[in-house]
């Protein structure tokens, strides 16, 4: 790795005095949710990470897809600022592969994966994350062909009114206002609204962001909307050609309703939701006659997911129903019905052992069904160390994108396949109150991927089905939490290696898979040592499958006093020159200066 001499000198000096947590979190003791068998960290034979709302608080990022960037295996591909539009990637596997949920509501979209994180919250809405990596179709569904990130909503537990205002590089303004009341155990609401708009940082990368979000408890019954609005210029995101300013407009609603109820050994949880994106873009800004596209898509979804537990362990049983429907003038109207079903039962009395056997039946109106069987296998060797391996069966349907977009350099492919992947995993895990530490080796051998494929730059990019490829390597990450100056100190590195091989290659120039992160370190040490005030810094190296590398230090510094907390956010604070995806400079060094006020 060729790290600069410069960070290396600063990273070492700094970690030795800065950043904290508040409490030390209790890995082996966090449980999982999703929808389907929840278990502790500590029980479950997968590799799972956590981000805590202790962790999101000391975090030098600003929005979710930063916040990501810290954890091993994972790979954001950004076009700008604050994740004016991100793409989603789990060890290797692309922006359409992997599915993010919130509070166990998938957020798939038909149109295509660009679209995945339109819909992720203010990090002032989020309680935590959990990252489930490897093969997860079995559990959610065709789209977790690598992984899948549930995004689970803060928690009600007083009554508060919090005002927030922040400044920074390239006259980015952000404001919010977030209230929330709890009327009595059963009943209690957060609502939460935010604006933020910059000029941008380079020539029609200006923007202007909307978001909403309400979340209400009832007894049993739990009710979340969100509403993200966005206008950004969109400067060379699909195109080389300098004269065109490219801009877009992309809108995500979603309002679903769950419910739990307990029967004996039976655990119940039924839910409703509806989803909507909408996404206009103009190949010219200025010109919106010369080129325009305009994409509604609406899921409508009804699930039922239920857990009995017995002498034998814990059954799991679900079914997941959901219509989507698609306006467009480039891609057509057209509409899919899909049916998903899954039943696992864990074992878990075996002694030291635990075997959970599970298979996941999946269908699409407009393809066969497919069955998706899976195993876990796990031994306690003691009560804090683990050894795990899992294996499973994953596929994904085209998007409509892959089906039939069509524009002057672009074509889609209506005879496209989906794509299917054998995952397999092994790995040990040894966590205790103050050291967490996870290491798993993973292969996965994929058919028939899907990728816009050319063989010669004067010919259009065409969605193909172009190839097998064998993706294999490791991760390994180590926590540790320790008492400083009577203040709690954590201290997180993490190491991701990954190494893909096309076994029939027969295309000259592909658009988006295969550059994958070869090497990826992250390290952060957040320290305190004064009651009021606490700092973090984190460190990232990324080495590309095509030879790009770059490093990346960012930094935060938080002072609380009384109901007033002031933040210094610092980001590529080495103004590095990087390019995460396409022709896409990212900003070098920026700021955002942050006051945030309690007001009860």
């Amino acid at each position: 790795m060729k790290i600069s001499i410069k960070v290396m000198i600063f990273f070492v000096f700094t970690t030795i005095s800065l950043n904290a947590q508040n409490d030390t979190i209790r890995l082996k003791e966090v449980i999982v949710s999703g929808n389907r068998i929840s278990l502790p960290i500590s029980e479950d034979s997968k590799t799972i990470s956590f981000i805590s709302s202790d962790m999101i608080k000391s975090s030098p990022a600003t929005n979710l897809s930063d916040l990501l960037q810290s954890v091993a295996g994972i790979d954001i591909r950004r076009r700008g600022t604050d994740g004016m539009q991100s793409d989603l990637y789990i060890r290797g596997g692309n922006f359409d592969q992997t599915l993010v949920l919130i509070d166990g509501v998938k957020m798939d979209d038909s149109q295509t994966g660009h679209h995945t994180m339109n819909a992720i919250l203010s990090l002032d809405n989020i309680e935590s994350v959990e990252i489930v990596k490897g093969p997860a179709a079995r559990i959610y569904g065709q789209n977790a062909f690598a992984g899948a990130i549930n995004i689970v909503t803060k928690k009600i537990t007083d009554d508060s009114l919090n005002l927030k205002l922040g400044y920074g590089s390239f006259s980015n303004k952000k404001a919010s206002i977030g209230i929330q009341e709890k009327f009595s155990d059963d009943a209690s609401i957060l609502a939460h609204i935010e604006k933020q708009e910059s000029d941008g940082y380079r020539v029609n990368s200006d923007f202007k962001n909307t978001s909403a979000f309400i979340k209400s408890q009832i007894k049993n019954y739990t009710l979340i909307a969100s509403f993200n609005d966005r206008k950004f210029g969109a400067e060379n995101f699909y195109t080389s050609n300098p004269n065109f300013k490219e801009y877009e407009e992309t809108q995500n609603s979603l309002i679903a309703i769950t419910s739990s109820h307990s029967t004996g050994n039976f655990l119940i949880k039924p839910r409703v939701y509806w989803k909507r994106n909408q996404d206009m873009f103009l190949l010219k800004r200025e010109d919106p006659s010369f080129y325009r596209n305009l994409h509604i898509s609406n899921k409508f979804g009804v699930e039922t997911n239920i857990v009995y537990n017995s002498k034998l362990g814990k059954t799991g049983f679900g079914i997941d129903v959901a219509k989507v429907y698609l306006s467009s003038n480039n891609l057509g109207d057209r509409d899919r019905l899909m049916f998903n079903s899954f039943l696992e039962q864990r074992f878990d009395n075996l002694e030291k052992f635990d075997v959970t056997l599970g298979v996941a039946i999946s269908s699409f109106s407009d393809f066969k069904t497919q069955f998706l069987p899976g195993l876990d296998l796990g031994y306690d060797i003691n009560d804090n160390l683990k050894i795990f391996g899992n294996v499973g069966y994953t596929y994904r349907v085209p998007t409509y994108t892959d089906l039939y977009y069509s524009d002057p350099g672009n074509e889609g492919n209506s005879e496209l396949q989906p794509e299917s992947a054998i995952s397999e995993e092994i790995g040990i895990k040894y966590l205790t109150d103050s050291f967490n530490f996870t290491l798993s080796l993973f292969n996965r051998n994929s058919s028939n991927l899907i990728d816009w494929t050319r063989n010669s730059t004067t010919e259009k990019w065409k969605a193909q089905n172009f190839s097998a490829v064998e993706t294999k390597g490791f991760e390994t990450s180590v926590n540790y939490t320790f008492k400083l100056a009577n203040f709690n100190q954590r201290f997180d590195l993490s190491y991701n290696f990954i190494d893909d091989k096309i076994q029939d290659q027969n295309v000259a120039f592909a658009r988006y898979s295969l550059n994958s992160l070869k090497h990826q370190f992250t390290t952060s040490l957040n320290t305190q040592f004064f009651k009021y005030v606490n700092q973090t810094i984190s460190y990232r190296y990324v080495e590309r499958t095509r030879g790009n590398s770059y490093n990346l230090v960012d930094a935060k510094v938080s002072a609380q006093m009384n109901k007033i907390n002031f933040s210094l956010n610092a980001n590529n604070i080495f103004n590095t020159n990087y390019i995460e995806v396409g022709l896409v400079p990212m900003p070098k060094g920026n700021v955002m200066f942050g006051v945030a006020y309690k007001v009860y």
